[in-house]
């Protein structure tokens, strides 16, 4: 359904950078339990989250709660671990099939993720689970480096990202640091109610 493909190197200058390899969410090894997403303003959202050891057997089992409430989650692209109400550096993201995907690496997580390189900013709408009732325009990078490790292996990765994906990443780094779409955008005009459709 999508044009995007799997890989760090998508743009085709993937020197130097360690991609997902074979990492699959079954490689974490322990079943998903869905949890119950926490809305602004819980105190969880605005306070940054700590850095994690990703072979702890904690941060494994939160990778996989992170997976199964994304997957039960209509239109989830990703989940942080701050909302679902626990302060840690933990993310899923999956674009997979989405229209606006340009780079796809199927369902991941990233714990204690950085933005290496960021580059050509463009404005976009967004949404969040966290955030139920509203939609924002914020700009971000549409070409991203991001650094951070693999739960479970611990391994050290560097995934490129273009496109939705690149900004999905942002939006979960962003969890991760204490922030909301809201503390991006330009100001009250860029804010909409989001609509629903019967």
């Amino acid at each position: 359904m999508s044009d995007g493909v799997r890989g760090s190197d998508a743009a085709g200058d993937g020197e130097g950078y360690v991609g997902l390899g074979d990492w699959t969410p079954e490689a974490l090894g322990v079943p998903g339990e869905v949890r119950a997403v926490v809305t602004a303003p819980h105190p969880a959202l605005s306070r940054a989250g700590a850095a994690v050891d990703p072979t702890s057997p904690e941060t494994v089992r939160l990778a996989a709660d992170l997976i199964a409430t994304m997957r039960v989650s209509p239109g989830c692209v990703g989940l942080a671990a701050p909302q679902i109400g626990v302060g840690a550096q933990v993310f899923a993201v999956e674009v997979t099939g989405h229209p606006k995907a340009v780079t796809v690496h199927g369902t991941f997580v990233l714990c204690n993720a950085r933005v290496v390189e960021a580059t050509r900013w463009k404005a976009g709408r967004e949404g969040c689970m966290s955030v139920p009732d509203l939609t924002g325009d914020v700009k971000r990078a549409s070409r991203l480096v991001v650094a951070g490790e693999l739960p479970g292996t611990g391994a050290a990765v560097r995934l490129v990202a273009d496109g939705f994906e690149a900004r999905a990443l942002q939006h979960e780094i962003d969890h991760c640091a204490g922030l909301l779409f809201l503390d991006r955008v330009a100001g009250a005009h860029a804010v909409y109610q989001r609509k629903v459709y019967l």
